[in-house]
């Protein structure tokens, strides 16, 4: 039996260790309910769309929003 695919909404754990803001390079948190990566460094917030992480600064959302 394989394992399942993940659920599109779902980033594969793998990823998210080694992903950092592009603006401060520190690590993310990663917010499920949400559908976003945190970067409390930078204050925002970037989307997942369809399981794909948006790591752009001009698509993040600012934190306080």
């Amino acid at each position: 039996m394989s394992p399942s695919p993940l659920k599109t909404s779902e980033v594969d754990p793998r990823l998210l260790e080694v992903l950092v803001c592009p603006v401060t390079h520190t690590p993310l948190e990663y917010d499920r309910e949400a559908k976003e990566l945190i970067s409390r460094a930078a204050g925002l917030a970037y989307p997942i769309r369809d399981g794909v992480p948006v790591m752009l600064p001009e698509e993040a959302r600012a934190l306080g929003d």
